[in-house]
């Protein structure tokens, strides 16, 4: 029951200009049946961070110890790879085997990725199939938003409280045609584009072969997308994955050099390279419409016509079982 559940807000990364937003989505999301509380250093500042890096690690491993039901980021930015290093992984392992959901997407990314590169108990390396966090919402941006702004997006509020609740055990979307028929089983996982890129070659990155590895970005224009995912495949990352799925690339600007070079023209030369199927049109990323999705978790997706669905096991996200499925459409 979401009424049960506690649900704390914290700040791992980027300031919050004020508290207004952090302040409204703490309403809203108490509003929906949680019981919300907000990290004491949530509203810490320190240069572009919220709080400084010893501010922020506090932070984690208080709520680690804590525990909740629910943590979920206020907001993305730039602060979590300065941490890395120094994050204790066993503890923040703990706290979701003890049932914390960790929510939130962007800067996020690298909390996320490193916990799955954590090595399974007992081995020195291979990804730890038991740290399934959640990539979704972040609480300013998707819950503080305000109404002149637009409001809270239905369809990430209901997808999040599914999600939660263990409601959720699949998302469905539209993708192009020519991947009818597709059905692959992996490991989902992935996030922000940069921040996947951020971490190769360091001890922080998962070593996931036969995964499903999903992608997003804002603000990088297509040819900065498509070194980044050269990047991803000149290390052999995209190769080693049955499938790779795009969501949404979104806040750039076109070029005057473009001539015809788009988003679009990236995703057809990726094609040319690799083997591996790259499907878009996931509704993720920086954009007011997002699923949430578990990171980490074993997941399998199917292609039927140009409709896609990944679907998940509850027994290895966190929550009781209920057999929902959301599904999220729209034509190109």
């Amino acid at each position: 029951m979401l009424s049960q559940t506690l649900l704390t807000l914290f700040s791992p990364a980027g300031v919050l200009r004020n508290a207004a937003p952090l302040k409204l989505a703490a309403k809203r999301l108490k509003a929906l049946g949680f019981d919300v509380q907000i990290d004491p250093s949530a509203l810490a500042k320190h240069q572009r961070f919220a709080g400084d890096d010893d501010t922020r690690l506090a932070a984690l491993h208080r709520i680690a110890e804590q525990a909740p039901g629910i943590a979920l980021a206020s907001r993305g930015g730039y602060g979590l790879t300065r941490l890395l290093d120094r994050i204790d992984w066993p503890l923040m392992a703990r706290s979701i085997a003890r049932g914390t959901r960790w929510v939130g997407q962007s800067d996020l990314t690298a909390l996320q990725l490193g916990l799955l590169a954590q090595p399974k108990p007992g081995k020195r390396v291979g990804a730890n199939a038991n740290a399934v966090t959640w990539a979704g919402p972040l609480a300013c941006d998707d819950f503080g938003r305000s109404e002149e702004a637009g409001g809270v997006d239905e369809v990430t509020r209901d997808c999040f409280l599914e999600a939660m609740s263990g409601a959720l055990e699949a998302v469905g979307f539209r993708t192009e045609p020519g991947f009818d028929g597709l059905e692959v089983r992996g490991t989902l996982w992935g996030g922000n584009l940069c921040m996947v890129n951020s971490l190769l070659g360091t001890k922080h990155m998962p070593r996931i072969k036969g995964g499903v590895l999903f992608l997003e970005d804002v603000n990088e224009h297509p040819y900065r997308v498509e070194r980044n995912l050269l990047q991803l495949h000149q290390a052999g990352v995209l190769d080693a994955q049955k499938a790779i799925v795009l969501g949404e690339f979104s806040a750039w600007r076109k070029s005057p050099l473009d001539r015809g070079y788009s988003l679009k023209t990236v995703v057809q030369h990726l094609r040319s390279v690799t083997s591996t199927p790259i499907l878009t049109g996931l509704p993720f990323g920086h954009v007011p419409t997002k699923v949430t999705l578990p990171v980490g978790a074993r997941v399998s997706l199917l292609v039927q016509g140009r409709d896609c669905l990944i679907g998940w096991d509850h027994q290895h996200t966190g929550g009781p079982h209920h057999d929902h499925v959301h599904a999220h459409s729209h034509d190109d």
